[in-house]
């Protein structure tokens, strides 16, 4: 659950408290409250307790996280453990909670280690900035988006995408069971991840359960192993009954999924991810406005409630057809499936498995409903690992991590975080491409005169939405545009890395083995 930055109004208990709060965002109220839940009421209550509007719609795996925590953070501040104590801060509750993100983002540290063991060597430079590794390393370690999310705005990300790191490492090195079990236990921590759940299972099966492959390349049927079905299985089983049975023992399990799928959201989020239904919804909106021109659209019959608002709401579209869970669920569906074709039937190895995954990610976000627009650190973290392998691969990646970081701006939206998260993403930016650049500098260019220009582009509208639009008249009357402009132009460019990456993996031949995998 992630309502975005905007702060709540309340009445601080001393100017000292104001000064302390005023730079955090509403996730670090979230995650104070999830504290004062664990630590203070009973577990038969944790996903009853509405007493602040931020409920825990997190798994219970992350529940007991927060549980932990709570005990490290009675001798911190204990005032900050009491559920009623809503929107309360105190300088060591800031510093307990800071230093919790730096504390385990120890796993993310480790599994780019393990990461960086899975990348060949072919390419490499006399100088040590110029290896794969420690070019990934550093893609991975000073990521522009997981540092302003977690460690600016304020979230756990860092630790959970270093078990999917860390599951991926293990599949790439051979070691499926670890990795299943790695991934299991990551769904049971944040269910965002069911996200790329296919590619996991669609793989496993593939590359583990059926031991050898036909010469050319398809499956020999009768190497299917029952042993390992049921291995796999059983720990999806064991991590899923650790995490679920004391609620399914309490008869609780229908309050827990109605805690982590809250359908009544509205389609988009409170910023507009960047994804295929931002453009649907300012289509709707610049067709609703023609038809307001030309008289085609009764005034009277429009809905008050505007998409460009901003707000967290149930929507009717006025000139295309609404859109409800279903028909988001249906399009996620069809956008996958082509992936997870080839993943079976053009088998390329761990890098094939990689490759769905983001599409999985990539492909969740274009069309899921109610979608984060920090989700889409989701496909532009496991990218990194392909950028250094493919000069193909590289141009998405760049596209994908320049597009998707800046959509992620109006999360930092005061004044003094915006010398911050422009000079913190040009520096990122910078490396990125110049460093892929050297890496592949025998090969072709990475961009084309279409994907330079508009990225280019983003300078302009960067310098629209800051400087000039609150100069304008438009700021009182139409305070959404900013947000609406920057979703729009980043979802043209998130949509086309989505094709072009979708475009190599359908076109790129199977990788054959016949040996046993």
């Amino acid at each position: 659950m992630d309502v975005g930055p905007r702060l709540k109004a309340w009445k601080p208990r001393s100017n000292h408290q104001m000064v302390v709060c005023i730079h955090y965002s509403t996730d670090f109220e979230v995650h104070r409250n999830w504290l004062a839940i664990t630590h203070s009421l009973p577990i038969s209550q944790w996903y009853y307790e509405a007493t602040s509007e931020w409920t825990l719609d997190y798994p219970p795996f992350f529940a007991w996280f927060e549980y932990i925590l709570s005990h490290v953070a009675k001798y911190f501040d204990q005032e900050m453990l009491n559920v009623h104590n809503l929107n309360y801060s105190s300088s060591r509750t800031l510093l307990f909670q800071r230093f919790s993100v730096i504390f385990t983002d120890i796993l993310f540290v480790y599994a780019v280690h393990e990461c960086c063991k899975c990348i060949g060597g072919k390419k490499v430079g006399k100088e040590l900035t110029e290896k794969p590794k420690f070019i990934l390393s550093v893609l991975l370690l000073w990521n522009f988006g997981l540092l302003i999310v977690d460690h600016i705005h304020f979230q756990y990300n860092g630790f959970l995408f270093g078990l999917m790191l860390l599951s991926i490492a293990r599949l790439f090195q051979k070691r499926h069971m670890e990795g299943a079990f790695l991934f299991a236990v990551l769904l049971h921590f944040k269910h965002i991840y069911l996200y790329v759940a296919p590619a996991y299972g669609v793989y496993l099966l593939r590359s583990y359960c059926f031991t050898a492959n036909k010469s050319d390349g398809s499956i020999r049927w009768n190497s299917f192993s029952f042993v390992r079905v049921i291995s796999l299985g059983l720990v999806v089983f064991l991590v899923s009954a650790l995490s679920l049975g004391p609620f399914l023992a309490l008869n609780q399990l229908p309050q827990v999924f109605s805690r982590l799928f809250p359908f009544k959201r509205g389609l988009c989020h409170a910023y507009w991810a960047p994804n295929f239904w931002a453009l649907y919804n300012a289509l709707d909106k610049v067709l609703s406005v023609i038809g307001l021109k030309l008289k085609f659209l009764d005034p009277n019959k429009i809905p008050k409630a505007s998409m460009t608002s901003g707000l967290v709401q149930q929507f009717q579209h006025t000139v295309l057809p609404s859109v409800t869970p279903l028909a988001t669920l249906i399009c996620t569906l069809i956008a996958i499936l082509p992936s997870i074709f080839c993943l079976w039937f053009k088998p390329q190895g761990p890098r094939g498995f990689l490759r769905c995954l983001i599409l999985c990610a990539l492909s969740s976000f274009m069309f899921g409903w109610h979608v984060h627009e920090k989700a889409i650190l989701l496909a532009i973290l496991p990218m990194s690992l392909l950028s250094v392998g493919k000069a193909g691969d590289a141009s998405v990646f760049l596209i994908l991590t320049t597009t998707g970081h800046y959509s992620l701006f109006p999360l930092l939206f005061t004044a003094p975080e915006l010398p911050i998260k422009i000079l913190l993403m040009l520096l990122f930016t910078i490396y990125s491409i110049s460093s892929l650049k050297t890496l592949f500098r025998k090969e072709k260019p990475l961009f084309n005169w279409m994907e330079t220009f508009y990225l280019l582009g983003l300078g302009p509208l960067e310098v629209c939405c800051e400087f000039v639009f609150p100069l304008t008249s438009w700021k009182l009357k139409y305070p959404f545009i900013p947000l609406l402009l920057t979703s729009v132009y980043c979802a043209v460019g998130i949509t086309y890395a989505w094709f072009k990456l979708y475009v190599s993996v359908l076109i790129d031949p199977p990788v054959v083995k016949t040996k046993k995998q």
